[in-house]
């Protein structure tokens, strides 16, 4: 009997191709994770102690000691606030801070002007996404949060901790 070709013995396939496969895998997995950036969707300063992370939780005291609430509008070109409850400086510019759930280089920080109802911003905002809000002064002293889904064009920001 003739001797085979090494190559046409399917278990030479399986000693060779699967160690090419996993390692072929394995880089491909490092690519990947080293393209995608930071996996923290927090935009809040974080410090870290071994496992556990904290966060200043004041500005979201102070929001709901003050029960600040307001409706945020997104339009065409536009993004309105309108306060709800509580006592705003109403002649103060206001920051809002639009983050994407997972790319933070999509992430945008738009200057809120006094208008006439609230505070008012001319952008062209993707609805191709959800959105992480947060609302707070130029001096960061209270934040009012929330969630936008994908083709929402309004939400209530509120403070993200209950009021006491």
């Amino acid at each position: 009997m003739a001797a085979r070709n090494p190559l046409r013995e399917p278990m030479m396939w399986l000693v060779i191709g699967l160690p090419i496969a996993a390692v072929v895998g394995g880089v491909a997995l490092v690519v990947i994770s080293l393209r995608s950036g930071s996996v923290d969707a927090v935009i809040d300063p974080v410090e870290r102690t071994a496992q556990i992370q904290v966060t200043e939780l004041g500005p979201d005291q102070r929001a709901s000691a003050l029960k600040l609430s307001a409706v945020l509008r997104v339009g065409k070109g536009m993004v309105e606030l309108l306060p709800v409850s509580g006592d705003f400086a109403r002649n103060q510019p206001l920051t809002l801070v639009l983050s994407h759930p997972s790319q933070a280089a999509q992430d945008r920080t738009v200057s809120l002007v006094p208008s006439e109802l609230g505070w008012r911003a001319t952008i062209d905002l993707p609805a191709d996404h959800d959105w992480l809000l947060l609302l707070k002064p130029v001096d960061g002293s209270w934040g009012l949060r929330r969630r936008l889904p994908v083709g929402q064009q309004a939400g209530h920001l509120g403070p993200a901790l209950p009021p006491q």
